[in-house]
């Protein structure tokens, strides 16, 4: 498998050796232009100088081998030859001793050698280095009657200088440190990541408990932490789904388990007529419950997708409150109870549908938990670029936790467990009204009564709302 860490190290290899190539072009470039000739012009100077002396103050043939055999000491090559085919050698010998026939001939007839001139010699720098005999610089030099072919080049040795190894190695320092530096900051970078593959693959096999060790400024440590969080909402989720089901499964087997015992008892021949009619209400009043949860589970699902298609029209939220509580009149006088109500004349631009379940929801849970000869108060009012609805109740109220945890899908208080809910209407009632971009708040003390606030805000007003349904 092609990994990470070595992908990066080879990217980062090509990359070095792409720069020194182009580094080495370039300084070829550089000699080839400007240095090389300069360079030439340096040892011709050189070789004019030896000329001038050996033809001015060394007119005998006997002195000249010795002074180009001191000249040969101070650092430099000579390699000397006339026509007869006769040459010497002074200082540090050649590596290659080759030197063209029609080199020597250009000399003998007086025009100076310039050394190495072929195009990939010129491109080639190192050439400048090259212990070649080729490599040098000629001059003819006249002593007496006989003419000589004089050829000279600075020593390699002089070309490699102490300053020159110095900067190689340094050059090689700096290569080796660097590679092994990028060597353990992939490392370093790659962990990380590594440690990051292995939590999504406990993930994948829903364990959320891996732990991240983590701890880092930069980009990564910010990936990880964005992990930790959606780890930790995964968890949640995943709890929340264990939960949603473990709920559904025992809501749906209550009122199933007791239409089907309840089914067989009616087919019993020697039933009366009384039994029979109590039993089969039962039956349709478990069906009608079991109806009425399949309705809301199939609500609150289609409010989860983030699509759901919300159709707002202007309607006037008094009306629509009235006609909500007309529907719950047998309600209200079954369980003697009051209700009276302040609507001023509102319009908000809203759904229609998806707020007539909010009202009838909360109607609902203020006749359903209230106390005996109870009363119910309703009131819609505007204060500013604000619709303020409040539902309160005289009902045997919550406690704080019971208060906090209320909106919470499938949560009903223990003492209220029997009162026939399924624990979705107060959720359901959330997803609508946060779906609608306003806020629902309550205020509750046991044995006193709650009091559900809904807040929307008026259209053409843009003000901030969070994510919690909380206005701010």
């Amino acid at each position: 498998m092609k990994t990470l860490y070595r992908e990066f190290i080879s990217t980062t290899l090509l990359i070095l050796g792409i720069s020194i190539l182009i580094g080495f072009i370039l300084a070829n470039v550089v000699y080839v232009i400007f240095t090389k000739e300069e360079i030439t012009q340096q040892n011709m100077e050189v070789a004019e100088q030896i000329v001038h002396v050996l033809e001015e103050m060394h007119v005998s043939s006997h002195t000249v081998h010795p002074f180009l055999e001191s000249v040969g000491q101070l650092g430099y090559q000579i390699y000397l030859a006339n026509r007869p085919g006769e040459a010497y050698f002074f200082g540090e010998p050649f590596e290659h001793t080759r030197l063209p026939d029609h080199t020597m001939k250009q000399v003998l007839s007086g025009t100076p050698y310039m050394g190495k001139d072929g195009i990939w010699d010129q491109l080639w720098m190192m050439g400048h280095f090259s212990n070649d005999i080729r490599n040098t610089v000629g001059l003819p030099l006249q002593i007496g009657n006989q003419t000589y072919a004089l050829f000279v080049k600075p020593a390699s040795k002089i070309l490699f200088s102490d300053i020159h190894m110095m900067l190689a190695g340094f050059i090689v320092a700096v290569a080796i440190v660097s590679l092994l530096g990028v060597i353990k900051m992939t490392k370093r970078l790659i962990h990380p990541i590594s440690e990051l593959s292995e939590a999504t693959k406990a993930i994948t096999n829903e364990d959320f408990t891996y732990s991240l060790d983590i701890h880092r400024k930069d980009e990564l440590g910010q990936l990880a932490e964005n992990f930790l969080r959606m780890q930790q909402q995964l968890q949640h989720n995943d709890v929340a789904r264990k939960s949603f089901i473990s709920n559904v499964s025992h809501d749906f087997q209550s009122p199933l388990m007791n239409i089907q015992g309840y089914g067989d008892l009616l087919l019993l021949p020697n039933l009366d007529e009384k039994t029979r009619l109590q039993y089969a209400g039962i039956v349709s009043d478990e069906a009608r419950r079991l109806s009425n949860l399949t309705k809301q589970l199939l609500l609150i699902t289609s409010l989860d997708q983030s699509g759901y298609p919300v159709k707002k029209s202007p309607l006037r939220l008094d009306l629509q409150i009235k006609e909500s509580i007309k529907k719950h009149q047998w309600s209200l006088q079954d369980r003697n109870l009051t209700i009276s109500y302040k609507l001023d004349e509102t319009v908000l631009h809203s759904d229609r549908e998806l707020l007539a379940i909010v009202w009838d929801n909360l109607i609902t849970n203020a006749i359903k938990y209230n106390q005996p000869n109870g009363h119910i108060f309703i009131s819609c009012t505007v204060a500013g670029n604000k619709i303020i609805l409040t539902f309160e109740d005289t009902g045997v109220g919550l406690s704080e936790a019971s208060a906090k945890q209320v909106f919470e899908r499938f949560y009903r208080v223990d003492a209220t467990r029997k009162k026939d809910g399924t624990g979705l209407g107060l959720s359901i009632v959330k997803e609508i009204v946060t779906l609608l971009n306003g806020t629902i708040t309550l205020e509750s003390e046991l044995m006193k009564g709650t009091t559900f606030t809904v807040i929307f805000l008026m259209e053409g007003h843009d003000e901030s709302w969070n994510k919690n349904g909380v206005y701010g």
